[in-house]
C-alpha cells in the first residue's frame, strides 16, 4: 500500500476553514469512533466533541464501552466506541445510523458495520488489519479487499504506521509512539469537519504538563492527522456544519454530561436552600462520577461519605437529614434493592432526602456499562404499599440540572424522599447547556422547627412532631 506523505513538520494546522479542497456544507453529521478499550476512543470523541461545542453546534453524544473487566484485546465484546451527533439544527439524540466510521480494527469495524447506512464514509486503521487480528472475530477474508464493503465509501489508512513515522524525531519506543494514533485520527477528521484545533494542543498540554515530551508527541501526531487529511488525494472533499445559531437562547454555555449536571444541580439545591449538603454512596457504575465530583466541592459546604454498602450508604444520609443536612445517595438498580428498606424508613419519618438512581441495564450485576431504563416499576413499587414516594426524571443531559434542583424542591416542601431516575445514555452523554443565572434559580430556604407548636388544653406548650403545614401538609422539621 502506497502511503501519502504527510509534511509533519508544519509547526500548526492552518486555521478551520481554510482548506484548499472541496468544501461541502451539510446540516448534520453522525460520526463513531471504535477501537479497542486501550485505543482512546473515549477520549478522541470527547475532544472532538468539545470542540464541536466551542464551535456552536448543537450535539448530542453516546459513550458506548465495555466493563472495567475488559475482553481481550482485539475482540468483539472488548470493542469501545463513541458516536457524535452535530448539527446546525436543535437536535435530541445522539443518532441511529452513524455518516462515518473510524474503525481502529478488525473488531470495531465488525461490530459496527451493520449500524451504517450505504454509502457512508469507513475510516479503517489498515495496520490492524493482520491475519490474526481477521481470525479472531471470525473474518475469513480481509473485508478490505473482498468486496462486502463497496457500498461504502472505504477510507484505507494506515493510522499505526502514519503515526510512528511522524513521530519518529521523539524519543519514544515504537509502542509509546503508537499509543498517539488516537490524536492522528482525531486530527485527521478536525481537518475533515473543519473543527477548530486550539482547544486540543491546550487539552494535551495541559493533560500531559509533568511529561512535556508526550504532550509534544501527540501534538505532533494530532498535527499530522490534519495536514494529511489536507495533503492525501484519499480525501477529496472535507464538510461544513455551520453554528445552531437558532438553536440556542443568549447566554453562556458549555458541554456537560448528565452525572455532572446533576452534581451541579445538587450543589446548587444546597446553596439555594442554605444547607449543607451530604452524600451518602457506595460506589456503583453508571453512578460513581456523582460521588467523585461532589467530593471535589467541600468549599460549597459539600460532605462526601463512601459507605461499606449500599444500605449504610443511605442510612448516613437519612442520619444527615435528620440532623439538617439536605440528604443525598447515589446508586444504580442493584443499590435501589438494597436500600428499600430505609426509603421505607424516611417515609415514615418524613424527612428530605434524594434517592438518585442511575439505571443501567439488567438486574442483580447487571450489565454495569450498558444503558436500560430498567427501574422505573422498582422506583414506583419497589416498597411497601404505604411507602409512595415522588419519582422525577430528567429528559436530557443538560436536564439533569434542572431535575436535582426540582427533586430537591419537593423533598424539601414536602418533607419526603424523592427517586430522581436518570440513565446511563443521560450520565455519560453530553450536550450544551446554557448556565443559568443566580436569579433563573428557585428559592428552596427553609424553616426549621424553633419551639413548641403546639397548645395543649391546660395551656402547656408542646412540640408535635407530626402537626401539619395547612398549605403542604408537611411536618415541621426539627433538628
Amino acid at each position: 500500500m502506497t502511503v501519502d506523505a504527510v509534511d509533519i513538520d508544519a509547526p500548526e494546522p492552518p486555521p478551520a476553514g481554510t482548506s484548499t479542497k472541496d468544501v461541502r456544507r451539510v446540516d448534520r453529521v453522525i460520526i463513531r469512533f471504535a477501537g479497542d478499550s486501550g485505543d482512546g476512543m473515549q477520549l478522541t470523541g470527547d475532544r472532538f466533541t468539545s470542540e464541536t461545542a466551542s464551535f456552536g453546534n448543537d450535539l448530542s453524544t453516546l459513550p458506548n464501552f465495555p466493563a472495567e473487566i475488559r475482553a481481550p484485546a482485539g475482540t468483539l465484546p472488548g470493542v469501545s466506541s463513541f458516536q457524535l451527533h452535530f448539527a446546525d439544527h436543535d437536535i435530541l439524540t445522539p443518532g441511529d445510523a452513524p455518516n462515518v466510521l473510524v474503525a481502529m480494527n478488525p473488531a470495531a469495524l465488525k461490530a459496527n458495520i451493520n449500524d451504517l447506512p450505504r454509502g457512508a464514509e469507513i475510516i479503517v486503521n489498515t495496520d490492524e488489519f493482520t491475519k490474526r487480528a481477521l481470525q479472531k472475530v471470525g473474518y475469513t477474508a480481509s473485508p478490505l479487499e473482498d468486496g462486502s464493503l463497496d457500498g461504502y465509501r472505504l477510507h484505507p489508512v494506515p493510522l499505526t504506521t502514519l503515526t510512528v513515522e511522524a513521530l519518529k524525531k521523539f524519543d519514544l519506543t515504537r509502542k509509546e509512539a503508537e499509543r498517539s494514533k488516537n490524536m492522528f485520527a482525531l486530527g485527521l477528521l478536525s481537518w475533515m469537519y473543519h473543527r477548530p484545533t486550539e482547544g486540543t494542543e491546550k487539552f494535551l498540554k495541559s493533560k500531559f504538563a509533568k511529561k512535556p515530551d508526550i504532550a509534544a508527541a501527540n501534538i505532533a501526531a494530532f498535527r499530522a492527522g490534519w495536514n494529511f487529511g489536507e495533503t492525501t488525494e484519499d480525501f477529496a472533499v472535507s464538510y461544513e456544519v455551520a453554528p445552531a445559531t437558532t438553536a440556542f437562547p443568549a447566554g453562556t454555555y458549555r458541554n456537560i454530561s448528565g452525572n455532572l449536571a446533576l452534581a451541579y444541580g445538587l450543589v446548587a439545591a444546597s446553596q439555594q436552600a442554605d444547607l449543607p449538603l451530604f452524600l451518602g454512596s457506595y460506589p456503583i457504575t453508571p453512578a460513581s462520577d456523582i460521588l467523585h465530583e461532589l467530593s471535589r466541592h467541600k468549599n460549597f459546604g459539600v460532605r462526601t461519605f463512601q459507605a461499606e454498602d449500599e444500605i449504610a450508604g443511605i442510612g448516613a444520609a437519612l442520619g444527615a437529614a435528620f440532623g439538617g443536612s439536605l440528604g443525598v445517595t447515589t446508586t444504580s438498580g442493584p443499590g435501589v434493592a438494597l436500600k428499600s428498606e430505609t426509603i421505607g424508613l424516611a417515609v415514615s419519618l418524613e424527612l428530605p432526602l434524594l434517592v438518585i438512581d442511575i439505571q443501567r441495564g439488567g438486574p442483580s450485576t447487571g450489565l454495569p456499562t450498558k444503558t436500560e431504563q430498567a427501574d422505573l416499576l422498582q422506583a414506583m413499587y419497589g416498597r411497601n404499599g404505604e411507602a409512595p414516594v415522588p419519582v422525577i426524571a430528567p429528559r436530557t443531559p443538560a436536564d439533569c440540572f434542572d431535575a436535582a434542583l426540582e427533586a430537591a424542591r419537593i423533598a424539601l416542601t414536602y418533607r419526603t424522599p424523592v427517586m430522581l431516575l436518570s440513565d446511563g445514555y443521560l450520565a455519560n452523554g453530553s450536550e450544551p447547556w446554557r448556565i443559568p443565572e443566580l436569579d433563573e434559580l428557585p428559592d428552596l430556604t427553609v424553616q426549621f422547627a424553633q419551639g413548641p407548636n403546639h397548645t395543649k388544653p391546660d395551656g402547656t406548650e408542646v412540640f408535635w412532631p407530626y402537626k401539619r403545614d395547612p398549605h403542604t401538609l408537611a411536618r415541621p422539621w426539627a433538628i
